[in-house]
C-alpha cells in the first residue's frame, strides 16, 4: 500500500473533500451546515481521497467545535485515524448515519469503518442518539393546555431549574459534565450552549401548574442551522404526569410562530421517555448520531 498523505485544505482546493463517495449520504445530511475550507482536511493515497473530515464551529468561533463529518472508505480506517490523530483541534467527534444504518446490509460496511476509525485514533464512545426535523407535513402537536407558559428574564431561574432537572437526569452529555464537575457545571454548560445560540434570549420559557408551581422548561432556539428544540426538562417533583410532552408542543408552536419551516431536535436512544414524547408530537427520526470523545477528554 502507498504512503498516506494527510492535506489541509483552503478555498484553493477545497473541491478535493467532494471527489470521495458519498455512501452513507454525508452530504444530504450536511445542507444547511456551512463548514469552512480552512478546517477540512482528507487523506489521500495515490491521489485518491480515502477519508475525509470536516470540522465545525459557529460564524464567530475562532475554533472548531467538533467534527461532524467523516468519511472513510472501506479498509481505510487506519487512514480515518491518521486524519482524526494529526488534526490541530482534538474536539468531539459526530458520526451522522442513516437511520436503522446497522440492519442495512449496504450501509452498515461503511458505518462500521467510521466506526473502527473512531476508535483507533483513542476516541471513546459517550452516546448515541436520535436526530429528529419536524416539518409542516407532519401536523403540529396538540398543545393540552394543563401548563402556563412565560418567558422568564433572571438566568439564575433557569440555573436553579437545570441543576434540580440533571439531579436525575438521562442525558449522556449531562450525566459527563456532572461526574466532571457536579451539578452547576452540567446546569452551567446548558445556559453557556443557550446564550451562545443566535436565537433571542427572550425565547426561553418558564412552565407553571395553575397553582403556580414551576413545573418546568423549555428553550426554543435557533443555532447556525436553523431552529430548534434547544431544551426541554421537567422537575423531578413534577415528573410522572407526561407534562415533557406539553413542553415539546409548546416548543415546536412557538418556534413555528416565530416562521420556523422546520424544526430539528434530538434525544439519547437510551432515553426512552423523551423518544416517545417526540414520537407522540409527530416528529420522525431522520438521522442517527453517534458522539465520541476526543482521546484527551476526561
Amino acid at each position: 500500500m502507498t504512503d498516506l498523505v494527510i492535506r489541509a485544505l483552503d478555498q484553493s482546493d477545497a473541491h478535493l473533500f467532494d471527489t470521495m463517495p458519498d455512501p452513507l449520504d454525508a452530504r444530504a445530511a450536511n445542507l444547511r451546515t456551512r463548514h469552512r475550507p480552512d478546517w477540512k482536511r482528507v487523506a489521500l493515497r495515490d491521489g485518491t481521497v480515502v477519508a475525509r473530515g470536516a470540522w465545525w464551529g459557529g460564524p464567530d468561533d475562532k475554533e472548531p467545535l467538533n467534527v461532524n463529518w467523516f468519511d472513510v472508505l472501506e479498509g481505510e480506517e487506519e487512514a480515518g485515524a491518521e486524519l482524526l490523530r494529526s488534526a490541530p483541534w482534538q474536539v468531539g467527534l459526530e458520526l451522522n448515519l442513516p437511520t436503522g444504518w446497522r440492519e442495512d446490509a449496504r450501509l452498515r460496511p461503511a458505518g462500521e469503518a467510521l466506526y473502527g476509525a473512531a476508535r483507533a485514533a483513542g476516541y471513546e464512545l459517550l452516546v448515541e442518539r436520535f436526530l429528529y426535523r419536524w416539518t409542516p407535513e407532519c401536523g403540529l402537536p396538540d398543545r393540552p393546555g394543563r401548563l402556563d407558559f412565560r418567558a422568564e428574564p433572571d438566568d439564575a431561574v433557569f440555573f436553579d431549574a437545570l441543576r434540580r432537572i440533571h439531579s436525575v437526569t438521562l442525558d449522556a452529555h449531562a450525566l459527563k459534565a456532572i461526574a466532571e464537575g457536579g451539578l452547576d457545571r452540567a446546569a452551567q454548560e446548558e445556559l453557556d450552549f443557550f446564550h451562545w445560540c443566535p436565537s433571542p434570549r427572550e425565547w426561553w420559557q418558564i412552565a407553571c401548574t395553575p397553582a403556580g408551581e414551576l413545573a418546568g422548561i423549555h428553550i426554543p432556539a435557533r443555532n447556525p442551522s436553523g431552529p430548534c428544540v434547544g431544551f426541554i426538562g421537567v422537575l423531578p417533583d413534577h415528573r410522572g404526569q407526561g407534562y415533557a410532552y406539553d413542553l415539546l408542543a409548546e416548543c415546536t408552536h412557538f418556534l413555528v410562530e416565530q416562521g420556523a419551516e422546520f424544526v430539528s431536535a434530538a434525544t439519547d436512544q437510551g432515553n426512552f421517555p423523551m423518544a416517545a414524547n417526540f414520537a407522540k408530537a409527530g416528529y420522525p427520526i431522520v438521522r442517527e448520531r453517534i458522539n465520541f470523545e476526543p482521546p484527551h477528554a476526561g
